[in-house]
């Protein structure tokens, strides 16, 4: 957007008061949408140097950029619309900001109260509007016309933050602000010392007693299972893990999202399910399960869990959160990670056993029998995935779209020496805005930003491409497999109604859409040419994105994925 060259700021006072304790709380990006309603904190904000503001247009992609930036950040990102259906189109971002708790701070302009429902344009009932999936929202006076309705407001505003950034708890927020006409005016900026109010950080223990109980069950159990679910990269706890891992009665279950990574832990966590004896199962359940982290994208697991529960079952919320992913919920741990992990890391089990050693051998047989399955498998997205995983440059992170693309990364192991961090919109698993989220996160970085998406979610999320803060650290491979393959790998492969209204069959190309925003395309429909499509995907493109489409054949997608998981069960 470019900061005014004047020190020039909005004739509202709660416009310049919302602009300026927001930059003191740490908002340092602000993605904001065009509108009439907004121009009070258009101009607010943008006098603000400390924010860089991002001129996006429409909402939904604005949310999901900036939740993009906020998930890498981890500070409070701003997004700001005008009323009505703008607030509106805000909404599947917010949801998802919510369940991965990232902290992002909502701020819509309305009509004032009293021309809600008297068919004003451009108006709809604001308040509340986000109220299922926000952890809350606050109303801003009209006026400041009297001391109590400033003081009110400076209040309402820092409650608002410490909220979005609570600690181990950060989430959106919403801020809806009513202004009344005119809207465009401008005064000369005058610095004003609002009152702010903080939230110290606590340390998150057990108490002496908690942790003596803890610890005895810990040390008698045989079989300690710890599960990761999605979580950001974390070299501490990652170490601790490691360290836990040592331990031959602890079994460390990861996925591709949780960023937790060492040849001891177990990652393909699918095929290890499937490859415990049913006669085996309940030898193999856990005494103690411990999890921590977001959601778990394995179905295997959690019907395994749910089946064959543990005596004890622990959660890890520093919030909190009663999460019972597993119907075994026995004890909420609200603690901080980091010393619940070195609290256990210090302990020395007094029964010994082979429990992690069973499961991280069917991990890695697992693992060698992909590699021999895909050596001769034809051309297909399970194929297409291991090419594209060798591919990955080190020290980069990678964007997976919901569907197939996170199912079948979890396939496979992470290998830690590339330093490559994994990212998915987990929170609530849809296919929207997921270009946009890489988009945020590699504009806020820097690094090299590869996203693996669908064709369907590509699509669903083209005005992503409409943004001109797009670099050439961010590349996109579009798995064109005609349709959503997701639905010829689970239940509803058997519908008559499957490519009509399950897959939604189509024959759309990205190519047009790419080039129509003048960004580099490359194609493959082969190995040969998926391989020369990725070399030249990666190649300096001055200041653009570039975007590599494979095309894969559906039905064979659908035989080969079944395949490997019957041929795994058959020991072949």
């Amino acid at each position: 957007m470019g900061k005014k060259s004047s020190n020039i700021t909005s004739e509202k006072p709660i416009a310049q008061m919302l602009s300026t304790i927001a930059a003191a709380k740490g908002m340092r990006y602000a993605a904001i949408s065009s509108g009439s309603r907004n121009a009070p904190m258009v101009i607010a904000f943008d006098a603000q140097k400390e924010i860089d503001c991002l001129s996006i247009i429409d909402e939904r992609s604005a949310a999901f950029f900036a939740l993009g930036i906020a998930q890498q950040t981890n500070t409070p990102v701003g997004i700001v619309c005008t009323s009505g259906s703008a607030a509106l189109n805000y909404a599947p971002a917010i949801a998802e900001a919510y369940y991965q708790k990232i902290p992002l701070v909502v701020i819509t302009a309305d009509r004032p109260v009293e021309w809600i429902n008297q068919d004003d344009g451009q108006t709809i009932n604001q308040v509340n509007v986000y109220s299922n999936y926000c952890k809350a929202s606050f109303n801003l006076p009209v006026d400041l016309t009297h001391n109590d309705d400033l003081w009110h407001a400076q209040r309402l505003i820092s409650e608002a933050f410490n909220s979005a950034t609570e600690q181990g708890n950060n989430g959106p927020i919403h801020i809806n602000v009513p202004f009344r006409e005119p809207l465009y005016n401008e005064i000369e900026k005058i610095n004003i010392d609002y009152k702010i109010i903080d939230v110290p950080k606590v340390e998150r223990k057990l108490s002496k007693e908690s942790e003596k109980k803890i610890l005895e069950i810990w040390k008698s159990s045989s079989k300690k299972m710890i599960v990761c679910g999605l979580h950001k990269p974390n070299k501490e706890i990652n170490i601790l893990l490691d360290n836990l891992a040592k331990d031959s009665s602890v079994a460390i279950l990861t996925e591709t999202t949780s960023n937790m990574q060492s040849d001891k832990f177990i990652g393909n966590i699918d095929a290890v399910m499937d490859s415990v004896y049913d006669k085996n199962k309940e030898l193999n359940k856990p005494e103690i399960l411990i999890t921590f982290g977001g959601s778990i994208t394995s179905k295997k697991l959690k019907t395994y869990l749910r089946k064959y529960k543990p005596k004890h079952h622990w959660h890890i919320s520093s919030s909190g959160a009663h999460t019972d992913t597993f119907q075994s919920l026995t004890d909420i741990l609200a603690i901080d990670e980091k010393y619940f992990f070195n609290l256990l890391s210090t302990q020395s089990s007094k029964t010994k056993g082979s429990y992690c050693k069973g499961l991280k051998s069917l991990s890695d047989k697992a693992t060698q029998f992909l590699q021999t399955y895909i050596g001769t498998a034809p051309f297909s997205d399970l194929k297409v995935m291991d090419i594209i995983i060798q591919s990955i440059p080190i020290n980069s992170n990678v964007h997976l779209g919901n569907s197939s693309p996170i199912r079948y990364a979890n396939l496979f192991e992470t290998d830690s020496k590339k330093l490559i961090n994994y990212f998915c919109n987990r929170g609530v698993s849809g296919i929207d805005g997921i270009t946009s989220t890489a988009s945020g996160a590699a504009y806020s970085t820097g690094k090299m930003t590869t996203l693996i998406t669908g064709d369907l979610a590509f699509f669903y999320d083209s005005n992503a491409l409409w943004n001109k803060y797009l670099g050439d650290n961010l590349k996109i491979i579009v798995i064109n497999n005609g349709g959503g393959g997701i639905f010829r790998l689970i239940d509803s492969k058997d519908s008559p109604l499957l490519e009509k209204y399950f897959e939604a069959k189509h024959s759309m190309k990205a190519e047009g859409i790419v080039k129509a925003n003048n960004i580099p395309y490359y194609s493959a429909k082969n190995e040969i040419e998926l391989k020369q499509g990725l070399n030249n995907l990666y190649k300096d493109h001055k200041g653009k994105p570039a975007v590599l489409e494979v095309f894969t054949p559906n039905e064979v997608n659908a035989e080969v994925f079944s395949g490997y998981f019957k041929s795994l069960k058959n020991g072949n």
